[in-house]
């Protein structure tokens, strides 16, 4: 058999007792038209613990509910982000590596 490492496991997210990698949701974010740039994190949540919510640079104009339709037709359920902010652009350092923490 393969193992396929698909993030950092600092950034793994446990909602429910499933473990989510954000790369994978943020690489399919992307494929939507008018998404430029995603970046999803761990939410806190009282009855799972955690869940994804998402950063999205691209159009603000986008329709978030053909969007969340197009994460439940690629993504299982506990996947799909609970929340999508659109921001001007995501935190980076000098060396432009995303800056995770300063979205939380």
């Amino acid at each position: 058999g393969y193992v396929t490492l698909l993030g950092r496991r600092h950034e793994l997210i446990i909602s429910g007792g499933f473990n989510i990698y954000p790369r994978e949701i943020e690489e399919m974010l992307t494929t939507f038209p008018g998404i430029t740039e995603a970046a999803v994190i761990g939410d806190p949540h009282p009855q799972w613990g955690e869940v994804p919510i998402a950063y999205l640079v691209g159009d603000d104009t986008l329709d978030t509910a053909a969007l969340v339709q197009h994460c439940r037709g690629l993504l299982a359920s506990f996947k799909v982000p609970q929340a999508f902010h659109f921001v001007p652009e995501l935190p980076r350092n000098a060396m432009g590596k995303l800056q995770k923490h300063l979205l939380k």
